[in-house]
C-alpha cells in the first residue's frame, strides 16, 4: 500500500466528487448549466454544430476559473494581477540616481576653505 503525501502541505487538496476539489466541482458544475440554458434559449435560431461551438464558447470561462492555476494563483487572482501590472502600473520607468557622497563633495566645492586661526601665545 502506497500513500502519496504532498511535498508542500499547501498544494493539498480535499477531493469532493469524481476526483475534483469542491472549486473544480462547482465550476464544472456551472459550466454544464450554462452550457445547458445556452442550448436551449438558441436551440430555434442556429443548428446543431453552430450551437455546439457557442455552447462551448459559453462555458469555457466558467470551466477555466475552475481549473486553471498559475503560479500558484487561480484564475481570478491571476487576472488581477495580469490587470494590474500591465494597465494600472506605468509602462515606462526610469531611473534616477543620487549618489549623496557627489552631492556632499559639491557642496564642499562652492564653500570658501578658510582655516581656523588658532590664538597661540607665545611664551
Amino acid at each position: 500500500m502506497e500513500v502519496k503525501i504532498n511535498k508542500e502541505i499547501r498544494d493539498y487538496t480535499e477531493k469532493v466528487y469524481f476526483g475534483l476539489s469542491l472549486r473544480q466541482f462547482i465550476f464544472s458544475l456551472l459550466a454544464c448549466v450554462v452550457a445547458v440554458v445556452v442550448y436551449f434559449l438558441l436551440k430555434s435560431y442556429f443548428g446543431i454544430e453552430t450551437l455546439s461551438w457557442i455552447c462551448i464558447l459559453c462555458a469555457f470561462p466558467f470551466a477555466a476559473l475552475g481549473f486553471i492555476k498559475y503560479n500558484k494563483m487561480n484564475a481570478e487572482d491571476f487576472a488581477i494581477a495580469f490587470v494590474k501590472s500591465k494597465i494600472l502600473t506605468p509602462k515606462h520607468l526610469t531611473f534616477k540616481s543620487k549618489n549623496l557622497y557627489y552631492e556632499i563633495m559639491k557642496e564642499g566645492d562652492g564653500k570658501k576653505n578658510v582655516k581656523s586661526k588658532k590664538n597661540t601665545k607665545k611664551g
